[in-house]
């Protein structure tokens, strides 16, 4: 409870109302009578998702049969399984009324991804359109199917791969002995592929701040970050202090356009998502904690601070 419904608060649902959030909400099974589903959201008076949580200490593999049988039975149009941490997102892409075995979307809240969140915003209150989601959560699954088969592969790549590889390009027959010669040379081959793109796009990057001179290597920064997973922790006093420096400057622009970008090495505030435009950076990670704030040119000037009490003081600098 103390996981999973904050998330639906943030989302817009009135948590302490039961007309529209509704625990233990009673899905009937067959025979089985008076069954109950963890939560219920509803919209005039119907479920429109359902919950089904267990302990964060639980796998939820072996949990998604019970949230099918639910699910059969209610007219909602979506299903979440959770762990509080995880979060599987199911509809009936295969066939009407009964729940795929495989889930269209996948969060893990210690792990989240800027496309990750795009997608849960489709289920705040205000955003909420089943028939939307619904129609991209075709392609959300099976991109997701295709990427965890590419990542089988590039770490160990199968028989069936590299015997499609040798196709094009080997004429002899594709027995095991050959296949098992091809086998570590596909494995580099892939390796090396990937490599040259990503090394492509970061000196792309690089000319482009060159041209622009600007000294500031973001750009190569947010691309490695969505190549390679990264260990980033957001923290609570992260947050804390994007929303002092969001209030400060509310008056002088919209606060919508007053956005936060973490990285392993800082913490950046940037103005309309722009990596071009930071507004500041804080590195509270740190004994002394700091905030950075750029002149004209975009050098940043380092002020240490004791607490984020202090942020205040510089509320003119930062308009």
């Amino acid at each position: 409870m103390s996981l999973v419904v904050p998330l639906f608060q943030l989302l817009g649902y009135d948590v302490f109302n039961p007309s529209e959030f509704c625990p233990e909400y009673i899905a009937d099974v067959g025979i089985k009578k008076g069954e109950k589903v963890d939560y219920a959201i509803l919209e005039n008076g119907q479920p429109i998702i359902l919950v089904e949580c267990k302990s964060c200490s639980e796998q939820l593999d072996k949990h998604s049969s019970q949230l099918f049988r639910y699910f059969g039975t209610s007219p909602a149009k979506f299903g979440i399984l959770t762990n509080g941490v995880i979060y599987r997102f199911y509809t009936d892409l295969e066939e009407s009324n009964k729940m795929d075995l495989v889930p269209f979307l996948e969060l893990n809240m210690l792990q989240l991804k800027d496309t990750s969140i795009n997608e849960l915003k489709k289920f705040c209150k205000d955003n909420f359109d089943k028939d939307k989601i619904f129609s991209t959560a075709e392609e959300l699954k099976y991109s997701s199917l295709i990427k965890n088969v590419l990542q089988k592969e590039f770490e160990s790549p199968s028989d069936d791969f590299v015997r499609f590889i040798l196709t094009d390009i080997y004429d002899g027959q594709k027995n095991q002995r050959v296949i098992e010669k091809f086998s570590p040379v596909v494995k580099r081959a892939f390796s090396s592929f990937v490599n040259e793109i990503v090394n492509s796009k970061i000196s792309s990057a690089l000319s482009s701040d060159a041209e622009d001179a600007t000294g500031d290597n973001d750009n190569t920064e947010d691309l490695i970050e969505e190549t390679i997973v990264s260990k980033i922790v957001t923290t609570e006093e992260e947050i804390e202090g994007f929303y002092i420096i969001r209030g400060m400057l509310a008056g002088t622009v919209p606060v919508e356009d007053i956005v936060y970008r973490d990285t392993e090495s800082y913490f950046g505030i940037l103005y309309t998502n722009n990596n071009r435009k930071p507004i500041c950076r804080l590195n509270l990670d740190t004994k002394n904690k700091q905030l950075l704030i750029p002149d004209e040119s975009k050098k940043f000037e380092r002020i240490y601070i004791t607490s984020l009490n202090d942020i205040y003081k510089y509320k003119n600098k930062l308009i």
